[in-house]
């Protein structure tokens, strides 16, 4: 084999080994890349598609470009009056910048531990310089219009069971509450983690509990709480009854003074037209109008006597003779 054969030969051989090392490489969607070199980057990638490379010695390395979450460990904080609670954070970010993320981080993982250690720095201290009740409360309403219908109240005076239930329920006032503090702990934590090459897109207070040694007082102060609202409704529940149970006895009343003053006249026309019948009966036939009270009168009292010791009465005259004589 001659010279030149062989020198094609390794050629061929170098070129098929530079296209089996890939000078392409591809960046998906959702993707961005750094390329390095011996340490160094010299490209950064942010578009997807096939890109060229040099073998052997470029290196890509790829991050994800969509935005990722970030899901804190439930912490003991301790408040302002020494009051420990449970906070779970979550947070979402993204590599806003990947030279500057993998010079200073270099790994996702890495990331994680950065982002965990920022955040929950944050987190204590805006946790520590507050009350407890403004980590756990967002506002000083205490029960809302949706919560009062589900209670079947619909028909009821907004501002006065509110102003009921204020007065009856003691509350530290919230001047900032659990979402502006939330905010906080969001900007202090943003301006930590752009050296990083990170961009902090939110962090939100999954949930915040009471620990152990607070539940029990904690349930006896809601249960109480609960009982002082339910008397704020039922009071406003028993003003509204009385007010209403006055009205129907005002009704009622007018209702039976109308009826009553109807019945005496017709009561009275009745009388008068018994009066016109008699005095029409009685100057047809003075006789038998006579006879026919008489009769009248035997039939209403005779059942009632129990001894007559004489009947030698002009009242009994109609028992000897139907003249009356």
């Amino acid at each position: 084999m001659n010279k030149s054969l062989k020198t094609l030969i390794i050629l061929a051989i170098i070129v098929i080994a530079v296209f089996i090392m890939g000078p392409f490489f591809v960046v998906h969607e959702g993707e961005q890349a750094v390329i390095v070199q011996f340490g160094r980057i010299t490209n950064v990638v942010t578009q997807a598609g096939l890109h060229i490379k040099i073998p052997f010695i470029d290196e890509v390395i790829k991050y994800p470009k969509r935005i990722m979450a970030w899901n804190g460990e439930q912490r003991g904080i301790p408040t302002l009056e020494r009051q420990y609670i449970i906070v779970d954070i979550t947070a979402r970010w993204r590599i806003a910048n990947p030279q500057i993320f993998y010079e200073s981080i270099g790994t996702i993982n890495r990331a994680y531990d950065i982002l965990g250690e920022v955040i929950n720095s944050e987190v204590r201290t805006v946790v520590a310089q507050n009350y407890f009740h403004e980590s756990v409360r967002d506002s000083n309403f205490i029960l809302g219009r949706e919560q009062i219908e589900d209670l079947g109240l619909v028909d009821i005076d907004m501002e006065q069971i509110t102003s009921a239930i204020q007065s009856e329920v003691n509350h530290e006032p919230v001047t900032r509450g659990r979402r502006q503090l939330s905010q906080e702990i969001l900007e202090r934590s943003r301006r930590m983690v752009p050296e990083y090459g990170i961009e902090l897109i939110d962090v939100v207070t999954r949930q915040i509990r009471y620990s152990d040694e607070l539940t029990d007082s904690v349930y006896a102060r809601m249960i109480r709480e609960r009982n002082q609202i339910a008397q704020a409704i039922r009071s406003e529940g028993e003003g509204r009854r009385a007010n209403i149970l006055g009205e129907m006895d005002r009704d009622r009343m007018s209702i039976m003074s109308t009826a009553e003053r109807e019945a005496q006249s017709i009561m009275a026309i009745a009388d008068a037209e018994a009066a016109r019948i008699y005095a029409q009966s009685y100057s047809q036939n003075q006789d038998f109008f006579y006879f026919w009270r008489a009769m009248e009168s035997y039939r209403d009292t005779m059942p009632s006597f129990d001894l007559a010791l004489s009947t030698d009465m002009d009242y009994f005259r109609f028992l000897y003779s139907i003249e009356g004589r």
